[in-house]
């Protein structure tokens, strides 16, 4: 079969060779090998376009909640922030998918005991959270990303989509304290182990996030 005079094969090496381009220029952020905190940093342009979404769609926007599936409310002692919650359908998630599939490539990479089939994200299991955090908001409370019944969570990603001083996040346990650096995406288990709460800023700061589910 032929695609615009090309063989499917030379149409998929092209694509691959796409891939292995973007994978090359991707720029590891440096964690200590035992924290099983990967971070890379992705296209500055797909942050801007994910910023410029959230801002465009107000009617979408709702106040960030904390507790699990059936205890979700609205406190702001431990929380405050305003969120997009979606599924990944729009198109301005597919380039971010490309990107965020390679950074979870080289998370199993480093830590090769996760085996693929433990650690396949399903966008439509429970989708991605944007959220816009104003001056002094943030996620004030130490927390991780499977408690209240989330029993189905493996790992957890985020992405800063902008550039904030000091306002990264901190884990508490690890004793890191990550920078929040546009493109930088995060990855890190759901676990106790990884008790965090986000580092209040008098800036505003954006972030993706997400979880990869057990399958």
């Amino acid at each position: 079969m032929f695609m615009d005079g090309k063989e499917d094969g030379e149409v998929e090496k092209k694509a691959q060779d796409i891939l292995e381009e973007t994978d090359m220029t991707m720029v590891e952020y440096k964690t200590p090998l035992d924290s099983f905190i990967g971070g890379w940093i992705i296209d500055r342009k797909i942050c801007e376009d994910l910023i410029k979404f959230f801002e465009k769609n107000k009617k979408r926007q709702i106040e960030g909640k904390v507790g699990g599936t059936v205890t979700q409310r609205v406190d702001h002692k431990m929380k405050k922030s305003t969120e997009i919650h979606m599924y990944g359908a729009d198109s301005v998630f597919d380039a971010y998918n490309e990107q965020l599939q390679i950074c979870l490539e080289k998370y199993m990479k480093r830590y090769p005991e996760i085996p693929n089939r433990y650690a396949s994200f399903h966008a439509t299991i429970e989708g991605y959270n944007i959220q816009k955090y104003g001056p002094n908001d943030g996620f004030y409370d130490w927390h991780c990303e499977r408690d209240n019944g989330e029993s189905k969570r493996c790992l957890v990603f985020m992405t800063y989509l902008n550039d904030v001083n000091d306002g990264g996040t901190e884990f508490k346990y690890q004793k890191i304290k990550t920078d929040a650096k546009c493109g930088l995406t995060l990855i890190w288990p759901t676990d106790f182990t990884h008790i965090h709460r986000g580092v209040i800023t008098d800036e505003t700061k954006y972030i993706l996030t997400g979880w990869y589910n057990y399958v």
